[in-house]
């Protein structure tokens, strides 16, 4: 810590408000798929084709080929129904809201409902507190986070849980501006966060009038796109554990780097595999006893965060920019499928049993000695000839405990595995017997923050394993349905609010407990 505050942030003490940079326009992409199942395909354009080139760069593969060779349609500003496939598991939130604090404590019992985990879902008194702590003005939410003394007469705003959220948005505003706050508001002398605190205990000690220590306003000094990209992972990451620590789950970042895997179809002239990376993290049941927990096991993943640091969706053209940035949230969508069809399954790496993986062989030869293999005795002068000691004999060295690089890069083995031995892959929140898969992605981009559901048919996670497609002018999975929220622009309390509510039922829907106990239970205003 510096001072007050974190010393990852680091913005300059003074600035005049003639030398602040332009702001970065904020321009949310729209662009809006649409592929028909009935209709033929190019066969060039089909997934098998695709598949069989993997090294195509991304704006061929997932471009806007990519979402027309899987059939993906998207509908935009999906209502709270179209987004949860069951809207049962959607609140009445607007009677909760009108609840006094006394009614909700009585009525909070009948509102929740087993969750997977054995505990039970949070009901109308827990999201009455989110909604307070989340209604907190962000000029009170900000003071709170600098130690800032509050106006006179009033209180330092209790944050709650909420607390990590605006510590986040508090980062947000040397790079972007607060739409909350009036463009014609004077700059007060307090500029800088790393500034603030000292210049009003300054303030207050030398006699200044208490009228100056309530004007603090905090000027931007640079421009969204200089952000560190962290910075909107971990706002993100703090407004998901507002509403999923209460349905037993939290967000991480994979332990394994997040890949969507992909094969050439079967019986290829030239079979490849490949796969495409991603920087989404996800969200994890978290574990349910402590011995897991110290072991940091997990399970799931049950959705997926997609942060992405963009910011201009105008090049190389507005349609080509916007397709790639839906194919990101595309791609975290089908690796969280990909992970959660792993359940009850064993990993078999790529190659494994195959020659090419245990013959001894280089350059298609029959295998011999290599580098250091060839000339077994030391030449003199050698840097790689044993140290002698004074009587000649060379000097005894500790063995080694583990391989050498060289001897590593000798073996012949299959690669690397993928799977991480501490997550317990599961299918969480899918339709028994469905053949398909609902996957939750929550994006975010700028200061805004996003829901996304992809329906995902396990027909197509078998296409990108490799499986053959009897006719590629045709897709035997159908298509792939998609629906997003409305974007939420989490610097506004009312906007901020109406995206808890509509994390909430993902989290409810996607925890659900499917052994039929939520019938014994009574489920009033629910």
């Amino acid at each position: 810590m510096f001072g007050n505050f974190p010393i990852g942030h680091i913005v300059p003490k003074k600035i005049d408000p003639k030398d602040v940079p332009e702001p970065t326009p904020v321009n949310i992409p729209r662009y809006q798929p649409f592929a028909r199942e009935d209709a033929s395909l190019d066969v060039s354009e089909a997934l098998p084709t695709l598949l069989q080139h993997t090294g195509r760069p991304l704006t061929d593969l997932l471009g806007t080929k990519g979402l027309s060779a899987i059939g993906l349609n998207l509908t935009l500003d999906a209502s709270l129904e179209q987004l949860i496939p069951d809207p049962s598991y959607i609140p009445d939130f607007h009677q909760w809201e009108q609840l006094s604090a006394d009614e909700a404590r009585e009525r909070n019992q009948s509102t929740r409902r087993p969750l997977r985990n054995g505990n039970l879902s949070p009901g109308c008194q827990t999201f009455l507190e989110r909604k307070k702590e989340l209604s907190n003005t962000n000029e009170d939410g900000f003071r709170t986070v600098r130690r800032i003394p509050p106006p006179k007469g009033k209180q330092h705003a209790r944050l709650g849980n909420a607390y990590e959220f605006f510590r986040c948005l508090e980062m947000f505003t040397s790079f972007w501006d607060d739409p909350t706050q009036p463009p014609d508001l004077p700059p007060s002398p307090e500029i800088g966060p790393s500034d603030s605190a000292p210049a009003a205990a300054e303030g207050s000690s030398s006699g200044k009038p208490d009228k100056e220590l309530e004007e603090v306003r905090i000027i931007r000094t640079e421009t969204g796109r200089s952000m560190p990209p962290e910075y909107r992972q971990s706002l993100l990451s703090a407004f998901i554990k507002l509403v999923s620590y209460d349905f037993g789950c939290s967000v991480s970042m994979a332990r394994l780097e997040p890949r969507l895997h992909m094969c050439s179809p079967e019986g290829s002239a030239s079979p490849r595999k490949s796969y495409f990376t991603s920087n989404a993290s996800f969200i994890f049941q978290s574990p349910k006893t402590r011995e897991e927990a110290r072991a940091g096991t997990v399970y799931g993943p049950v959705g997926a965060a997609c942060a992405r640091p963009t910011t201009d969706f105008t090049t190389p053209d507005v349609e080509t920019a916007q397709a790639l940035d839906l194919a990101r949230e595309i791609v975290a969508a089908l690796i969280t499928a990909q992970h959660r069809a792993r359940e009850g399954k064993a990993e078999t790496r790529f190659g494994e049993g195959q020659w090419w993986t245990k013959e001894p062989r280089w350059g298609g030869g029959s295998g011999g000695p290599i580098g250091r293999e060839i000339a077994r005795d030391a030449v003199q002068g050698d840097k790689d000839a044993r140290p002698r000691g004074g009587d000649g004999m060379p000097v005894t060295k500790k063995p080694r405990k583990n391989m050498s690089i060289y001897d590593n890069y000798r073996m012949v083995r299959p690669p690397a595995g993928t799977w991480d031995k501490k997550t317990r892959y599961e299918a969480i929140g899918k339709a028994q017997g469905a053949d398909y898969d609902d996957i939750f992605v929550i994006s975010s981009l700028f200061h805004h923050v996003s829901i996304l559901r992809v329906r995902v048919p396990m027909r197509l996670l078998d296409i990108f394993a490799g499986s053959p497609e009897a006719d590629p002018t045709k897709r035997s999975w159908g298509g792939v349905q998609a629906w997003r929220s409305p974007w939420y622009d989490l610097f506004k309390t009312e906007e901020r609010i109406e995206a808890m509510k509509t994390l909430w039922p993902v989290m409810a829907f996607q925890m659900r407990n499917d052994t039929g106990q939520e019938d014994d239970v009574p489920m009033a205003d629910a």
